[in-house]
């Protein structure tokens, strides 16, 4: 049996630190602009990805860059479905003009945790991954609602 394991790191957050960071991963959950990063840092986060030969995958979060995306927001899942399908339509229409072919799907801090024990937020967040591209791993908690 081949096993692998793959380390994986948020980047394009702002830290100032994404270029040694992709050194020591296999994939990156590059920040959308909700939570944290904007066009420029997932585009740069994007090219360096490739050059290192890094999967990439997109890090939707609700609007909340003054909590960093980590307060649990009150918010129906319909807008959560809107803001995650908004947020991964510009993750790949970035990634398509860099030539990369994005992996994977990772909702960050307070979403990721709010959508565990959620099954009408965890649906909404499915659905939103699925309508921009099907092919797109979630990554989610064992046993979780995601």
């Amino acid at each position: 049996m081949n096993l692998s394991v793959d380390v994986n790191a948020d980047l394009g957050e702002g830290s100032g630190h994404d270029s040694e960071l992709f050194d020591l991963i296999s994939s990156a959950n590059i920040a959308t602009g909700f939570h944290a990063g904007d066009s420029d840092t997932m585009h740069a986060a994007i090219a360096v990805a490739k050059k290192r030969r890094v999967a990439v995958g997109a890090h939707p979060s609700f609007f909340d860059r003054e909590n960093f995306g980590r307060k649990e927001l009150a918010i129906p899942p319909e807008e959560v479905f809107d803001a995650m399908a908004y947020q991964l339509g510009i993750f790949q229409a970035t990634a398509s003009a860099l030539d990369v072919q994005p992996t994977h799907v990772k909702p960050p801090g307070a979403l990721y945790n709010m959508a565990v024990p959620n099954a009408k937020l965890a649906d909404a967040i499915a659905r939103a991954v699925e309508s921009v591209d099907p092919k797109l791993v979630l990554f989610a908690p064992d046993k979780s609602e995601l």
